[in-house]
């Protein structure tokens, strides 16, 4: 974390209206019912039946912000818990791995007593327990792993599973009301570990002694078999586990999706038959598809995965489409990325000249934990992806050539994060604006303004016009010809120039593109040479 903070952001961040904040004063309030504490346990958790995926990265980037704003009201030590369900059963073989009928002979068995299908570790609940490590470790999340099938194995889950077992007929009276009537005939919070297969049984439970610790059950050959519940002889069903988890870790903070919600609200009530607590936290809207469904596994519509908005994005950005409005649904495709880029860059650029309030308002001090970059970036992510698109950059000296006619100050080492941004910009433009570019001609009316601005602007040839002056033109011939609406001008300068059906602020385009190069842009515009 970072360094303690000023009596005046404390002060500031007691009031501050940004949803991280708004988090963490329900943490702070619920440790003052307390009494204090000398810990704020932070969880999240990860189903490792596959590899992390964006909605990991979302749960954890958001989680992590809560946390800094806690760190920010209090004094008491915070620890973020990246729990992993590899106990689970794997119940179907997943899509997209190697080695399927391998694993089709494992079905029911822990994940982590599954081989692993790549052969790189000791099972396929480890070797993904691996890649959800490895992709927290990327971003540098600051974050404690447990594994499911260590705690229950190691004995760190066993008193809060002698407790379950105590009111175990109080999660029955939860649960079976929620279930169908099929279901309930078999249902136990607890899934014994068949010990010769490792398999995780669904099974029917006739007795149980909470004085022992043990449940009876019948097994699929109808025999009737004791085990112990505890040292990882026993899984729980999803709900109660949860709960137990709860219990056993002392969580005060777990966010989680929209799908979960009635999970959590039958999980609260099991965890407080346990006589435990329910942890602070609140149901973020899921992602949609570009056709506004909910993106979903089971549907196979994940449109993009972390790897894919970082080939053509840096990841504070992905930070920043995680922190805005968490609870409202939004899409999550590929188009939402030069978006998101440029609004992290608007609200980099104002952060300097924000007094402690309005900062602890803006998204990059929660995607920074209170310490932003201090580079400015001069161009936007909108304006690089039309050079590239206007002048076909192949390599990233072309770009900077452009750059620096608009900022002659601007270099790679000065402008790190802009020399990635135009890396960035050329594979988006290359995997999605080139394939989809299509220009159109001119009409009658439309060519007439063309000529006009073309004029316009060669009386600006060799002046010191910059990106407002070139607008202010741009505009006049707009309203000479009389577009209605005026926008109807700027989409003709988009469609017949760039192939698009928008683009940037035209006059900051012509600036740093060139005022002769944008003259010779239309002539090929002109001339019928661009259009399709």
């Amino acid at each position: 974390m970072t360094a303690a903070p000023t009596p005046h952001v404390r002060v500031e961040a007691l009031t501050s209206k940004a949803w991280p904040f708004e988090e963490a004063r329900k943490v702070l309030a619920r440790v003052e019912r307390q009494g204090g504490v000398e810990q704020v346990i932070f969880e999240t958790g990860f189903g490792p039946s596959g590899p992390p995926h964006i909605g990991t990265f979302g749960e954890v980037a958001r989680t992590s912000m809560v946390r800094h704003a806690f760190s920010v009201l209090s004094d008491i030590p915070t620890k973020l818990i990246c729990f992993s369900d590899d106990m689970d059963g794997m119940r179907k073989v997943p899509g997209g791995v190697p080695n399927q009928e391998l694993l089709a002979q494992h079905l029911e068995r822990s994940l982590t007593s599954v081989p692993d299908p790549w052969g790189e570790h000791e099972s396929f609940g480890h070797h993904n327990n691996a890649r959800l490590k490895a992709f927290l470790d990327r971003f540098g999340f600051e974050y404690e792993f447990l594994s499911a099938t260590a705690c229950y194995k190691s004995g760190r889950f066993n008193d809060a599973l002698r407790r379950v077992l105590e009111v175990y007929d109080d999660v029955m009276d939860i649960v079976l009301p929620t279930l169908g009537e099929e279901r309930r005939q078999t249902y136990s919070p607890f899934l014994p570990v068949e010990p010769e297969s490792e398999r995780v049984l669904q099974v029917p439970v006739i007795d149980r002694d909470p004085v022992r610790g043990t449940i009876l059950y019948r097994d699929e050959m109808g025999r009737e078999v004791e085990t112990s519940v505890m040292n990882g002889h026993c899984k729980m069903q999803w709900k109660a586990d949860w709960a137990m988890r709860w219990f056993a870790l002392g969580v005060d903070y777990e966010m989680s999706g929209k799908d979960l919600y009635e999970s959590v609200k039958i999980s609260s009530r099991i965890v407080k038959a346990m006589g435990g607590k329910v942890p602070e936290g609140f149901n973020y809207e899921l992602f949609l598809d570009e056709k506004g469904a909910r993106i979903s596994k089971t549907k196979g519509n994940e449109s993009i995965r972390v790897d894919d908005w970082l080939r053509y994005a840096p990841n504070e950005s992905l930070g920043y489409y995680m922190f805005q409005k968490p609870k409202q649904a939004k899409r999550l495709y590929f188009d939402v990325i030069p978006k998101a880029v440029d609004e992290y860059i608007t609200f980099l650029a104002k952060y300097p000249e924000q007094d402690v309030k309005e900062r602890l308002g803006n998204p990059v001090w929660h995607i920074h934990n209170g310490e932003p970059p201090a580079e400015q970036i001069p161009v936007s992510f909108n304006l690089l992806l039309n050079l590239v698109s206007a002048s076909n950059a192949q390599d990233r000296e072309i770009l900077w050539g452009f750059i620096n006619r608009y900022d002659p100050d601007a270099s790679a080492e000065r402008h790190p994060m802009l020399d990635q941004l135009v890396g960035y910009a050329i594979n988006y433009y290359h995997d999605f604006v080139e394939p989809a570019k299509t220009f159109r001609a001119a009409t009658d009316m439309e060519r007439a303004a063309l000529e006009d601005l073309k004029t316009r602007l060669s009386a600006l040839v060799g002046s010191d016009a910059d990106g407002t002056a070139i607008q202010s033109e741009v505009y006049a011939v707009g309203k000479a010809h009389e577009f209605e609406p005026l926008r109807a001008w700027f989409s003709t300068l988009y469609e017949t120039l760039l192939g698009q059906t928008q683009g940037p602020r035209f006059g900051s385009f012509a600036a740093i593109y060139g005022i002769e190069e944008t003259i010779a842009l239309i002539d090929k515009a002109l001339s019928g040479e661009l259009a399709n």
